[in-house]
């Protein structure tokens, strides 16, 4: 499965590599740092022309330049880009949060955990649903 991780925070970014290093499925992880660079790579423009379009996009929230709801919209209003499923990852538990990112295409909104080990759980059951369970396209 390939991923592309939009997160700004270095530490939260290793965070999901190392959650996922090993896992049953496998993962190879793309990190952009924020929205304007996200989009880039998701489009292959500039310094990412012919990168490999992700089967997952995992997207914080607030990010610099351009942020997770502004990434979201245009990732959904694209219609090369429309059917990647977008997981809001974030620490935001806002309901308007919640409800923009569902009323704007998210596939799923899930708040990090505090704890390392429910971090890890969570990003692994994430994987594994939409690695093995899910249908994704071109797979």
């Amino acid at each position: 499965m390939r991923l592309l991780v939009v997160e700004d925070n270095a530490a939260d970014a290793r965070l999901v590599i190392e959650a996922l290093r090993g896992h049953a499925v496998p993962t190879q992880i793309a990190v952009m740092r924020d929205g304007i660079q996200a989009l880039l790579y998701l489009r292959g423009e500039g310094e990412y022309t012919g990168a490999i379009l992700p089967d997952m996009v995992l997207l914080d929230l607030n990010l610099p330049r351009k942020d997770g709801r502004q990434v979201l919209t245009e990732i959904k209003s694209d219609q090369a880009l429309k059917h990647i499923p977008v997981i809001m990852f974030t620490s935001s538990e806002a309901e308007p949060d919640v409800l923009q990112a569902y009323r704007n295409g998210a596939s799923c909104y899930l708040v990090k955990p505090l704890e390392l080990s429910s971090y890890f759980a969570l990003l692994q059951e994430v994987v594994a649903f939409w690695g093995t369970r899910a249908r994704l396209p071109g797979r």
